[in-house]
């Protein structure tokens, strides 16, 4: 059923778009005040395998919250950095508080990253100042800065790869194109990478109005060059040789959904699940949109599409494995 479900939409969005094209260059990074480097200010033991940390960051221009997983000794390792979706949590990463990562990834040699305070900014940098969240310049803070604290500190190797879930899906397809150097994998779990054409610019806009943030007010007008070079299906050339993993839910109900534990404060529990299947169902449209167009462009890739699922940190905790176990031979 995938097989055929997928060569009806692969043959359809390539009939739309044949070529990839290369996005017009990226507005260049916000240059961090150059009389301050990114540091680490505190760092304090929570448990064997996790250190949360507090870094003082000229480019965010603020003390960022970090949470590192870690295995013991001096031998060195990867670094796979996780991103939070929309609802980010402020002091934690909601992969530690939600998504089991502290547990799943004890023993393994690995850094896993964890940055916190992410809430509907895409994990990129502004454009202009938004009434909520200022002007977050997150990919210079997640590119430039924070790479060189975490090798210096917890014996990395310098290998990494970047994974997100929902909007940080997206944002980890933006990171992982516009610095191929940087990333040897990335993985998507319900997510939307492309982000130019009707339907996803609406998916970008719709997501952070949730949050009440402006969708202007981060990459400019919806279609324009901003947009454009954060979007990676116009650069899939730099996916090439990468370990790359996407997933999805169809958005239909499940058992899991049914016997989920609802947070009654977000309203009722049918509601809350009609909810979660509708986000699902744009982000199953929008990666398989994506899955067709590096499959036309002959670009590698692990699918974990699910016939049934809805957007919950239930089937999330299940891609994670999956997800890994893409990731960590290019590690």
């Amino acid at each position: 059923m995938w097989s055929t479900r997928f060569t009806k939409i692969a043959s359809v969005v390539t009939a739309a778009t044949a070529v990839a094209v290369l996005a017009p260059a990226a507005v260049a990074d916000a240059a961090p005040d150059r009389h301050r480097t990114a540091k680490i200010v505190a760092a304090k033991n929570v448990a064997l395998n996790r250190v949360d940390l507090t870094v003082d960051s000229p480019s965010m221009g603020r003390k960022m919250k970090v949470t590192v997983l870690t295995p013991g000794g001096d031998a060195p390792r990867p670094a796979l950095y996780m991103l939070d979706g929309a609802d980010a949590g402020k002091d934690v990463s909601d992969w530690i508080t939600k998504g089991g990562a502290q547990q799943y990834f004890a023993g393994r040699n690995v850094n896993v990253v964890l940055p916190a305070g992410g809430e509907a900014s895409f994990y990129t940098n502004w454009k202009y100042s938004d009434a909520k969240l200022g002007k977050p310049q997150w990919e210079t803070f997640l590119t430039k800065e924070l790479p060189p604290l975490i090798d210096s500190k917890f014996h990395g190797s310098g290998r990494n790869a970047v994974m997100g879930l929902s909007m940080g899906g997206q944002s980890a397809f933006a990171l992982a194109v516009r610095h191929p150097e940087l990333y040897r994998g990335v993985a998507s779990l319900s997510g939307c990478p492309p982000v130019t054409g009707a339907a996803n610019e609406a998916y970008v806009r719709s997501t952070l109005a949730k949050s009440g943030v402006d969708a202007v007010k981060m990459w400019g007008k919806p279609g324009g060059d901003y947009w454009r070079a954060h979007d990676p299906s116009l650069r899939l050339d730099a996916l090439r040789g990468k370990q790359v993993y996407i997933s999805a839910g169809s958005g239909a109900i499940g058992p899991m959904d049914l016997t989920a534990t609802y947070d009654p404060s977000d309203g009722p529990k049918d509601a809350q699940m009609a909810a979660g299947s509708a986000l699902e169902v744009g982000a199953y449209r929008c990666s398989l949109e994506f899955a067709a167009q590096m499959q036309s462009a002959g670009v590698a890739f692990t699918q974990g599409f699910r016939l049934i699922g809805t957007h919950s940190w239930n089937y999330w905790k299940q891609d994670l494995p999956n997800a890994w176990a893409t990731l960590a031979p290019g590690l």
